[in-house]
Order: structure tokens, then sequence, then C-alpha cells
């Protein structure tokens, strides 16, 4: 699914209606049926709603969703902010068509003292749809936009909000986590045909487990165009719904090596490979030093264990680089996962390069691989020459290798992302908020699912494991692959920290707890059958949050 600024967006809805005949104004008719069937299936009870209007299309979209909820039986009430003789267009049109309808209450605020006369409208609704500015908006929010705000916080209302497109005050361009100026704060978000930036970067509702959903209204694939080069990972994730073959064998599903566990270090790779197992691989082969082997080995049965030759102090040797014992490791492997508990040391670091350099095999460089290859940037492009390459830092981790500061990194992800994967050919995935999976040809996916849990320590090596797990599951598809892991891997860990177990605490949950997941995760289904997409949250009925 691709990201379209606000201009393409405005660009989409034009050419729809030129090229392809669907008049703007039935657009806006669609999206307003789109907010209330929403509305119908998320909110079911909730039979007093209020809608906040302002004057422009957004307006229009919230005016007409309020006609439909009205003629449905809910008790709908429409505050326009503003003289509706300034409205213009499909605004206009959107505004005549609700005076035609007695199924609605209509107030009209021209002035901010007008709001004090409507306190019933939000202190008695169970909902509020919040329709005021959208995708078009520019911040910052000024006048009775702003004004509607401040009463609507006044209030310290539990009422939820709904926002139409987008919480009104942010700018649908925006890539932070958060806006700078005055905003409406939501509990479930709609927008349509297809996500703008703010949408995928943005923390739009009060809480992470309530949905951000993309609604079809009509325009045709043709019609949405982007040059951002920028489109959702969850999309991917359709790579891994078609059954297996009844006559599948572990050979059809491939092998991944996971190489590292030096002394000391036994955790890591347990968790890379038992994850490699968990999403599906063939066969999966921990590479470790003897003295984690008998640890590693007791993760799972499934498992299988190679001994890597060590230096007298026990941490993993260069001898292992020998040709025939490298023949002997990489005999019947069909991806490599390199960097789980591999160690630091200038030992490790030769073997760790020399491997890479030896082998041909689709390969993921994770945790001290990450390290290794920092301290010799120049070959990165070498080792990434005619094979799939993927590395996954952490911030910290990203600022190594590109010789920034993590700081740097923070402030400008996208740039920094897709320069390196372009000038090293490689796959980047760059963790964190909303991680990056940046291609080879400066494409980049965002990354929407994942919660505050998952920070600790064994995140990163599951992530690992998934990612080799699925390049070796889909060798003709890797940047799907890779996209689809990430995305599965952040869904396991909303669906974990939602379980009865841990009932939505971020702070109990383990790494490995995600694991326990991925069953569910795997069948569950991003688009509805309304054709809905749900970039963030589940269908299930959204709770009520206070006004903050």
């Amino acid at each position: 699914m691709k990201i379209l600024s606000a201009a393409e967006m405005q660009a989409c809805d034009r050419v729809t209606a030129e090229r392809f005949g669907i008049p703007s104004i039935e657009l806006m008719r669609n999206a307003g049926r789109a907010v209330a069937d929403f509305v119908q299936q998320q909110f079911p009870d909730a039979k007093s709603i209020t809608v906040l209007c302002g004057r422009g299309n957004n307006g229009g979209d919230g005016l007409m969703a309020a006609r439909l909820l009205g003629e449905s039986g809910r008790e709908a009430t429409v505050l326009l902010l503003g003289d509706p003789g300034s409205m213009a267009g499909d605004a206009a049109q959107a505004w005549q068509e609700l005076n035609s309808s007695a199924s609605v209450s209509i107030h009209i605020i021209r002035e901010a003292k007008d709001f004090a006369s409507q306190s019933q409208a939000i202190t008695e609704a169970d909902l509020i749809l919040d329709a005021v500015v959208g995708t078009g908006f520019q911040p910052p929010l000024r006048g009775l936009p702003l004004a509607a705000l401040d009463w609507l916080t006044s209030t310290n209302t539990s009422v939820p909000i709904l926002a139409v497109d987008l919480p009104s005050g942010w700018d649908a361009d925006l890539t932070d986590a958060h806006p700078e100026g005055p905003h409406y704060p939501a509990d479930a978000v709609i927008t349509f045909t297809a996500p703008k930036p703010a949408h995928v970067f943005g923390q739009l509702t009060r809480s992470l487990t309530q949905p951000i959903v993309v609604a079809p209204i009509g325009s045709p694939d043709e019609a949405i165009v982007s040059s951002l080069n920028l489109h959702w990972s969850g999309s991917a994730k359709a790579i891994t719904e078609p059954e297996r073959p009844a006559d599948s064998n572990k050979g059809m599903y491939g092998h991944v090596l996971v190489v590292g566990g030096s002394v000391g270090k036994s955790g890591a790779p347990a968790m890379a490979s038992i994850s490699a197992l968990r999403t599906g691989a063939g066969l999966v082969t921990a590479a470790v030093s003897p003295g984690v082997l008998p640890l590693v080995a007791a993760i799972a049965p499934e498992l299988m264990t190679h001994a890597l030759a060590t230096t007298p102090a026990g941490e993993i040797s260069p001898d292992n680089l020998a040709p025939e014992t490298l023949k002997a490791l990489l005999k019947g492997i069909t991806v490599l996962a390199i960097g789980p508990g591999l160690g630091a040391t200038p030992e490790a670091v030769e073997f760790a390069i020399g491997l890479l350099r030896e082998s041909n095999l689709p390969a993921v460089a994770d945790a001290d691989a990450l390290n290794a290859l920092a301290k010799y940037p120049d070959i990165i492009p070498k080792i990434a020459k005619d094979r799939v390459f993927v590395l996954t830092p952490h911030p910290g981790e990203m600022a190594r290798l590109a010789g920034l500061t993590t700081k740097q990194v923070q402030a400008s992800r996208i740039q920094i992302a897709r320069d390196f994967a372009t000038r090293n050919q490689l796959i980047l995935v760059l963790k964190g908020w909303r991680t990056l999976i940046a291609h080879p040809d400066g494409s980049i996916a965002i990354n929407t699912t994942g919660n505050p849990a998952m920070a600790k320590g064994g995140s990163g090596d599951l992530l690992t494991g998934m990612v080799a797990s699925l390049l070796a599951q889909h060798p003709n598809d890797p940047q799907l692959a890779v996209e689809a892991a990430v995305y599965l891997h952040g869904l396991a860990a909303d669906i974990a920290v939602q379980s009865p177990g841990i009932a939505g605490d971020q702070h109990t949950l383990l790494a490995t707890d995600a694991l326990a997941y991925l069953h569910r995760a795997f069948p569950y289904r991003s688009q509805a059958g309304n054709g809905y997409c749900w970039l963030q949250g589940s269908n299930v009925s959204v709770p009520a949050a206070g006004v903050s």
C-alpha cells in the first residue's frame, strides 16, 4: 500500500474525477458512508453521536456521515464551526444534503462563546466525531477549531473520539511521532484511499491498541500515484498467507544457520534459532562455541547445533574460516544469520567479516556482526554485491555503521536509511518507533506494528531469526520476506501484550513471550471483508479514554 503526501492525495482525488469519471461529491459520499459503517462496527453501543465539523472537505465528510448515522437511528448532533454561507464546492453540497434530512440536530457555532450553550452535546454523547480539519490542513490550529479543542478538553470527558481522516491539528505530511502544535486527541482514526505520512509515523491515538484504518472510497489503483517511494510493510504479509501444499517437506522451507554464541552469550543465538523455527524454516542449525552449545541445544529438541572452533579463552576463532571447516559449516545452508552473541574480540570480528566475505548465501547481520562491519564500512558493498544482504541495526548500531551520532540518525531516519541501502545495495531494517525497511532501489516500507513492551533484550534476536526464516522460505521475494518478518514480529508482540496473562502491561512482557502468539499473528488479516485496511489496532470495539 502506497503512502501519499497531502498534495498527492489531492491529485488522486482530482484524477479520479477527471480521468476516471467518478465525481468528487461521490467520493465524499463514500467517505461519509465509510465513517458511518465504521461507527456501526466499532462503536455499536454509541447511540448519541456529536459531530464537530469544519467548513472544508473534511467537514463535508463529517456532514455526510452525520446524515447517514441519523438516518440509521442514531441520535446525531452536528456542530458546524463557522458560517455555512462561506462553504463551497462539495462541502456546500454536503451541507445542503444534511439540511434536507430531518434526522440530525444542527447547531452553528459562530463564535467561541457559542460553545457554552452546547456542553450537553459533549457530556451526554457516546461518541464524538472530529471532522474539523483534515489532510489539506496547514498547522497551527487557530480560531474556532482551536476554541473547540479548548472547549472539548475543558469538559474532561471520557467520551471516545473518532478522527475523520486525521486528528485535527496534525500535518498530514509530518513524519515525527508527535506534532509541535495543539491537536485533537483520538481513540480511532479512519482515513481514505491511502495513508499519508502522519498515519504511519505519528502516534495519532491515545493507545497503540486503538485503530488507524484506511477505507477505500472509489479511487482506482491507477489514480493512486506517489513519488515519496514509501509504502506500508503490512501488505507484504500476504506472502505468508497461502496454505502449504499437502506434499510439503522440510527441504522446501530452507535451512537457516544462526552463527554466534561466544562464552557467556547463549541466550541470543538460542532466541534467534527458536524464532527461526517458530516462523517456519524447515531446518535450523545454531553454530556456537562449545562452552554454550549444551545451553543452546536445550532450547528445543528440533534445533540442530554445530560447535565452532574457539581460542584458548573460549572466544570464537578465525580458524573456522579454514576451507574444509568452512565447507562443513555451510553445507546445505540456505540462509546465514550472524551476530547474536558472537562477541566483539578481534578474533570474533575477523571471523565475522571473513564468513560474510567467503560465503555468498543470503545473509542477515545483527548485533556483534553489525559492530564488526562498522569497523570496516568500506567492505560492506563488497559483501552485499550479488547477494541478498540484510542489516538490522537499532539507532546506536546504525550510527556506528554510518559514522554518525545516534541523535543524527534519529533526526533523519528516512534519508539515512535510504542513502545507506542504495549506496551499499542491501536491505536495511532500521529498528525503533515505526521501523523502516529500506531497499536497494530506494523504496522504504514503514512498519506500524509493535509496542514499548518490546524494548527489552532479546527482541532483536527474535527478529533476526524471523527475517532469516522467511528469507529461507521465500527466496524469490526477499524484500517482501523481510517486510513480512518485521510486521509479524511486532504483530505477535501486540497480540501478546493484550493477552490475558499480560493484560496490557508493558513492563512484564518478555521478548520470547511473543513467540507463543505467532500462531495468532500468521492467520491475522489486516484487510477486513469491507476492504478497510487496519494499519494499527484490530477489529475489536474501542475502549473509551479520557481527554488529555
